[in-house]
C-alpha cells in the first residue's frame, strides 16, 4: 500500500473530500464502490465523515455548506502557511472564498478560486496531514484543472505553489503536467473546441479494474458521462454519483502505481 506518513511538501494535493446534499447517501454510495469504511468526527465537525482504506484516510464526506452549492469533489493543496498563500491568491487574481480559519487540532483551512473560476482548498496540516494513503485502489491518485484558457491558471498556481510545469500539448491538445519535488503530481490543460464546461479541478480515484467499477458505479445508482478508454496512462472512464457530483476512475497503467 503506498502510505504516506507526516505533512506533504507544499504544493501536493493532500486531500479531496465530498460536499454533498445527503451524508448517509453518499456513504452508503461510497463504500461498496471503493472499499471505504467511515467514520464520523467528533459532534462539533458535524456531519463529517473520513473515509478510511484498509484503517487509512484516504478521504472526506460532508454536507454542503448551503443548498444552492454544487454537489461536488474538492481538492486541498498542502501549505505550510495559509494565510500568507491566502493572500498570494487575492495578489494574483484569484478570490479568498472562505478566509483561513482552524479546524479543531486538525489544522487550518482556506477555501479559494482561482482567475478561471475553479475552486481549492488550501490546508495547513495540524494532526491531519490529509491523506495517509494514495495511488492504490480506492485512493486518489491524480487531479486535473481544466478551464477555456491554461496559461493563466498556469501562471497563477506558478506563483502560489512554485510549481513547474511539463507540456505535453499537442495539435488540438493544450495540456500540462504540474511538477512537484521533479515528480508529475497533476495536470493544467484546456477543454477542446465546442465543450462548454465551467472551470474545475477534476478528482481521479485509482481502481482494480475500470469496467468494473464502472457497473458497479451504475447500480449503485450513478451514471457513465465517458465510458471506460484505454489511454497510455491507463484505462479511465468519468462518472458521477447519485447526487451528481462527478469524477474519474483510473485502472493502473502498464509500469503498475506510484509510491507516495
Amino acid at each position: 500500500m503506498p502510505h504516506h506518513d507526516g505533512p506533504w511538501p507544499d504544493g501536493i494535493p493532500c486531500w479531496v473530500d465530498l460536499a454533498a446534499s445527503d451524508v448517509d447517501a453518499a456513504r452508503r454510495f461510497y463504500e461498496p464502490l471503493f472499499g471505504w469504511n467511515t467514520q464520523h468526527g467528533p459532534a462539533e465537525s458535524g456531519e463529517y465523515l473520513h473515509c478510511l482504506k484498509e484503517g487509512q484516510s484516504a478521504a472526506g464526506i460532508s454536507r454542503k455548506m448551503a443548498p444552492a452549492a454544487p454537489t461536488a469533489w474538492m481538492v486541498h493543496f498542502a501549505i505550510s502557511d495559509v494565510d500568507a498563500s491566502a493572500s498570494k491568491v487575492t495578489v494574483n487574481g484569484g478570490q479568498v472564498v472562505i478566509p483561513a480559519f482552524d479546524v479543531r487540532d486538525l489544522g487550518r483551512q482556506a477555501v479559494c478560486m482561482d482567475p478561471s473560476g475553479a475552486t481549492f482548498g488550501l490546508w495547513q496540516a495540524g494532526t491531519l496531514a490529509g491523506a495517509a494513503v494514495v495511488n492504490e485502489p480506492g485512493a486518489f491518485i491524480w487531479c486535473e484543472q481544466m478551464s477555456d484558457s491554461s496559461e493563466p491558471v498556469k501562471e497563477f498556481y506558478g506563483a502560489i505553489f512554485d510549481w513547474q510545469y511539463h507540456d505535453m500539448s499537442a495539435e488540438g491538445f493544450r495540456y500540462a503536467t504540474f511538477v512537484v519535488a521533479d515528480r508529475d503530481i497533476g495536470g493544467v490543460g484546456e477543454y477542446q473546441d465546442g465543450e462548454q464546461m465551467a472551470a474545475q479541478w477534476s478528482v481521479y480515484f485509482a481502481v482494480d479494474d475500470t469496467d468494473a467499477a464502472v457497473d458497479r458505479v451504475v447500480k449503485l445508482g450513478g451514471k457513465v458521462l465517458q465510458p471506460p478508454s484505454d489511454t497510455p496512462y491507463g484505462r479511465m472512464a468519468r462518472v458521477s454519483d447519485d447526487q451528481g457530483a462527478q469524477f474519474s476512475l483510473m485502472a493502473a497503467p502498464p509500469e503498475g502505481y506510484a509510491d507516495a
